[in-house]
């Protein structure tokens, strides 16, 4: 039974992160893409092939959601956390200059689930 709570527990922390980059996405008007790994096997594999090694030994098994810029790796939750709390998530993202008129729906961004 434990084993079914802590699986519920970090569900719902993933669904929570997932939730928290969709919102910051679309409120700045970025277009993204989300790529559910938990349905398709090859974007699964392609999501892990591309984060970077050194990210792969911090945690064994990286969660979603992991963010790419095109194909470029940005990070995962927590990476995408720490550029809000300072002030450098366009940077983060990987997008040019952030200007308050910009629109960046020509943009696209990954968004792993």
């Amino acid at each position: 039974m434990l084993s079914k709570i802590i699986t519920f527990a970090v569900f719902f922390q993933v669904k929570k992160h997932q939730q928290a980059v969709v919102s910051f996405l679309e409120a700045n008007r970025i277009s993204f893409q989300e790529v559910d790994i938990t349905m398709q096997e090859e974007q699964r594999l392609w999501m892990y092939n591309n984060i970077p090694r050194e990210k792969k030994l911090e945690k064994s098994n990286p969660l979603p959601p992991q963010i790419f810029n095109e194909n470029r790796y940005c990070g995962d939750y927590e990476d995408f956390f720490q550029s809000k709390e300072n002030n450098t998530v366009f940077t983060f993202l990987r997008l040019s200059s952030h200007s308050r008129h910009q629109n960046y729906e020509s943009t696209h961004v990954d968004l792993c689930i």
